[in-house]
């Protein structure tokens, strides 16, 4: 069996992004150096985070899909955090809100 053990997403300010994934998916730091941290769940099982600090201003090639049965909600409280939503053209019947974390990358915030 092999599964998704850990997501590395590039930030170009580890601290803020630090602070804004812990937040958001309610993850403490397990790890944490000059360039690297490592978030993991503060209460049971879930996919690791890690953070790796990048100097390039070219988009990162990674996202993130957050399930939510209340998507709505998790949206502002996100962007009461310092997410912002994305400029995207939506399908008619879609089920989720692209937002970017304060380190413009972006994500999918999906209703279940």
């Amino acid at each position: 069996m092999i599964g998704i053990g850990s997501i590395v997403w590039g930030v170009r300010d580890l601290d803020r992004a630090v602070t804004f994934w812990s937040e958001a998916l309610s993850y403490k730091v397990t790890y944490r150096d000059t360039d690297f941290a490592i978030l993991k769940p503060e209460e049971g099982d879930g996919i690791q985070l890690s953070l790796n600090q990048v100097t390039s201003l070219k988009a990162r090639r990674h996202h993130l899909d957050l399930f939510s049965d209340n998507r709505d909600e998790d949206v502002k409280r996100l962007i009461a955090l310092g997410a912002k939503k994305k400029i995207w053209t939506y399908e008619e019947d879609a089920d989720y809100v692209v937002l970017e974390d304060p380190d413009g990358n972006a994500f999918c915030v999906v209703q279940i």
